[in-house]
């Protein structure tokens, strides 16, 4: 049986043209992108238009409805994968709600583009052919949710935009590509280990992000808090440090049961309770913080709307996090 492919488009750069110095969404965007010549080589293509939404506009709401309907989509004993054009800003962000809340084997395949329709060199109509090409690869089944852009494939997991305008903005630090995308097929080298499956009928939008600072006193964990904040995401220092006067507004907050996850402001490495003195990762993992580990603070913050939405408890969130990294969660496969 030919293989059957859906292209779901979102917007994004991709989809975009300069008008008047400006760029803007283009009603014939996402058009175009179905339009492409040469994709019925790797099987039956059909498109489905979820939206054109330039890629700060996407909430995490829009990202779950996205992963509910590819759930719809890779149930079908005919389709072979799916691909989704995004706007690369918060391309990861989506690509990891995919990779946490679908369950499958089938290939999903993110991409984008870093120069609209109309620029010279757009590299839009490549990136959608690779990801089609990766798509339809057998060695793609079983990799999870990953990005394409650039004839690379990252893990979405791992991968983050590194540069606001260069093409060869997504990166992987610490772990690297899982494979390319060359003139002669696709080529992976590696898979993703640690990646998770979270069942969940909906997710807790009502989380926040708090990026610490040199003099920081704790008065937006505080905030937080006294807003109803279901769950905070603090981005710490080094190992997953921060400074000493946020230890009380810290638990003031756990007191209340709200989850707090430490993570670093560092991109390559992880937290861990090395440091005891006061505000050190140590005392925030005696005090009842979690450990974020590896993940970026965006991403940490998916994943705590995701175990939330699932009516976890703050046990079970801290196990979901704190994993030991010996141990690839077969969950995932």
């Amino acid at each position: 049986m030919k293989k059957k492919i859906y292209i779901i488009t979102t917007g994004g750069t991709i989809a975009m043209r300069k008008e008047s110095d400006v760029v803007i969404p283009s009603r014939l965007g996402n058009q175009k992108i179905s339009e492409l010549t040469g994709l019925e080589k790797f099987g039956k293509i059909e498109t489905i238009d979820f939206c054109n939404l330039p890629s700060p506009h996407m909430t995490p709401q829009k990202m779950f409805e996205l992963s509910q309907l590819v759930q719809q989509l890779v149930d079908m004993p005919e389709v072979s994968g799916v691909v989704i054009t995004h706007g690369t800003d918060t391309l990861e962000e989506t690509a990891y709600m995919l990779d946490l809340t679908v369950k499958t084997k089938k290939p999903i395949v993110l991409t984008a583009a870093m120069r609209n329709i109309n620029e010279l060199g757009t590299d839009g109509p490549r990136n959608v052919f690779s990801s089609v090409e990766v798509a339809a690869s057998k060695y793609s089944v079983g990799c999870g949710t990953v990005i394409c852009l650039n004839d690379e494939i990252h893990a979405a997991r791992e991968v983050t935009k590194t540069y606001t305008s260069n093409v060869a903005t997504f990166d992987s630090p610490g772990f690297g590509p899982l494979g390319i995308v060359d003139e002669d097929g696709v080529f992976f080298f590696r898979k993703s280990l640690r990646r998770m499956y979270i069942k969940t009928e909906a997710i807790e939008s009502k989380t926040c992000l708090i990026k610490t600072f040199t003099g920081d006193k704790g008065e937006f964990i505080d905030f937080a808090r006294e807003q109803g904040t279901k769950g905070i995401v603090l981005e710490g220092f080094g190992r997953g440090n921060v400074p000493p006067e946020l230890m009380s507004p810290v638990k003031r907050c756990i007191e209340q049961k709200i989850p707090i996850v430490l993570v670093s402001r560092c991109y390559k490495g992880r937290v861990l309770d090395i440091y005891g003195y006061e505000g050190g990762g140590a005392s925030l993992k005696k005090a009842g913080v979690i450990l974020g580990h590896e993940q970026s603070s965006q991403k940490a913050k998916i994943k705590l709307m995701v175990l939330l939405g699932s009516s976890k408890s703050v046990e079970e969130i801290r196990e979901a996090f704190e994993i030991s990294t010996y141990e690839p969660d077969t969950r995932a496969f």
